[in-house]
């Protein structure tokens, strides 16, 4: 198990990146947390199978129809055993 922080800077917000964000983190079994930050930015926290994580950030990069993903920076975690599910923040 393993968790990440990550930023992803590019057009993502009003796209409906954190949404698309969910749907995936569902999809690949992924907890933790997605939000929009005030300059302008997709911030979030993803834990799981290292695979799945891995697998889950590389989806992240092509984000939704209208979106540009420019970066992703990320940087590992302690995990949080508690949490057991993924989500959207305002």
């Amino acid at each position: 198990m393993i968790r990440y922080h990550g930023v992803v800077e590019g057009r993502v917000q009003a796209v409906g990146y954190r949404f698309f964000t969910h749907h995936h983190a569902i999809k690949h079994n992924i907890t933790g947390w997605v939000r929009n930050q005030s300059n302008g930015t997709v911030e979030f926290e993803a834990q799981g199978t290292e695979g799945d994580v891995h697998a889950f950030i590389d989806f992240l990069k092509s984000g939704p129809r209208g979106a540009q993903v420019t970066n992703i920076s990320t940087h590992e975690l302690s995990v949080d055993i508690e949490e057991n599910k993924f989500n959207v923040l305002s």
